[in-house]
């Protein structure tokens, strides 16, 4: 919805914590954003801020029941 600037919460996805490591940790705006889940995890990310590369490949994601 917020076209990838990390504004609005609507791609919110539940990665395995082993996929950590390979994408980085994420910024202020993107824990901010985070903040307002209730189902927040550790490895909750906002996937607009994931950059894709082939090593993700077999990647498998969660999506939370709840999304903003």
């Amino acid at each position: 919805d917020c076209g990838g600037v990390c504004a609005c919460g609507t791609c919110h996805v539940i990665l395995d914590s082993r996929w950590l490591t390979k994408l980085g940790s994420h910024n202020a705006e993107e824990d901010q954003m985070l903040s307002m889940f209730p189902e927040r995890q550790t490895s909750s990310r906002l996937a607009c801020q994931i950059k894709v590369s082939a090593e993700m490949g077999g990647m498998i994601v969660q999506l939370p029941e709840f999304q903003m």
